[in-house]
């Protein structure tokens, strides 16, 4: 009897079981539909879709590949390659030193000198012992005149590094003329003086740097010039003064005194002065003579002094 108990207890709660399981299902079944439907019947009113951002793939797919913009500026018809300038070979300037010679009334000769790789630079002028410096123009170019001591005349030009040039001409008129040159170098107070048929001191026939004369009057026979040389601004330059007269074609007959002066500077004072003279008289052959000179002390800067007997006068004939 109470086995059979059991039995019926077992199978009441095996049909609950089953009971409560199908009502269960029975309603999440519906639940499913219910939920199903309200989602269907949703509507996006509030705004508008926003667009979908692009994934990395298709972000790097869109970055351009080198090979492909390579390839298009190969191709691209309306841009030429550009072309280089082709580099030329740099060539040396002309630096060759040339000096031409040309001869002149009153026996001078015009010296042009042409040397582009020496512009406003130095240059020592040579002719038959006499020495004097220049300094060439900014374009390297120098035309001086000069007095000629040989009738077979030989220049030469010669800058301090060692190049140079030389010229030369013939001058036929020199035997018709005295010539007495001085030369020194540095800053000596030297000057040359000719006093022509006794003139002194301001008189026309007084012939030095400050009253030159002129080659007019020297070719009437009146008188002689006296041509300077080299320049003085120039530190340690070699100067010279060369006094000319027309010996053979002379008006007048007399004498012409020449004398050599010496101013007394702060440059010079106390020390001795070293000079040379050239000569070349008619009928005579050039002659050179070396000079030394004691200068005064400090003291008597500003003072002359007036050196006789160094140069032999002048004896001039009338012709």
């Amino acid at each position: 009897m109470g086995r059979i108990k059991t039995y019926r207890l077992a199978v009441v709660t095996l049909c609950a079981a089953v009971s409560i399981g199908f009502a269960m299902q029975q309603h999440d079944s519906r639940s499913k539909r219910a939920g199903a439907m309200q989602i269907s019947q949703i509507e996006d009113t509030s705004s508008p879709r926003l667009p979908a951002l692009p994934s990395d793939r298709a972000a790097e797919a869109s970055l351009p590949a080198p090979q492909v913009r390579l390839a298009a500026a190969v191709a691209e018809p309306s841009s030429p390659p550009a072309i280089l300038p082709q580099e030329t070979e740099a060539r040396p300037a002309d630096c060759a030193v040339t000096l031409s010679a040309r001869t002149g009334a009153g026996a001078m000769v015009a010296l042009d000198l042409e040397a582009p790789c020496f512009a406003s630079e130095r240059v020592t002028i040579h002719h038959s012992g006499l020495m004097f410096t220049e300094v060439t123009q900014p374009d390297g170019t120098l035309r001086v005149e000069v007095p000629a001591l040989a009738e077979h005349a030989l220049f030469i030009a010669s800058f301090a590094s060692g190049a140079g040039a030389t010229a030369t001409t013939d001058v036929p008129a020199l035997p018709f003329y005295d010539r007495i040159a001085l030369q020194w170098r540095g800053e000596s107070g030297l000057a040359l003086h000719a006093n022509e048929f006794g003139a002194a001191g301001d008189e026309a026939g007084h012939v030095w740097a400050a009253a030159a004369g002129d080659l007019t009057r020297t070719a009437r026979g009146e008188g002689g010039f006296l041509t300077r040389l080299g320049d003085a601004a120039s530190p340690e330059a070699r100067m010279a003064e060369v006094y000319t007269f027309p010996a053979a074609a002379a008006k007048k007959a007399g004498a012409v005194t020449l004398t050599i002066e010496a101013k007394i500077t702060e440059a010079n004072c106390g020390r001795g002065l070293e000079a040379q003279t050239l000569q070349r008289r008619l009928g005579r052959s050039l002659r050179a003579s070396d000079l030394t000179l004691a200068m005064p002390d400090c003291s008597a800067a500003g003072d002359f002094l007036v050196l006789k007997n160094l140069l032999e006068d002048l004896k001039i004939a009338a012709n």
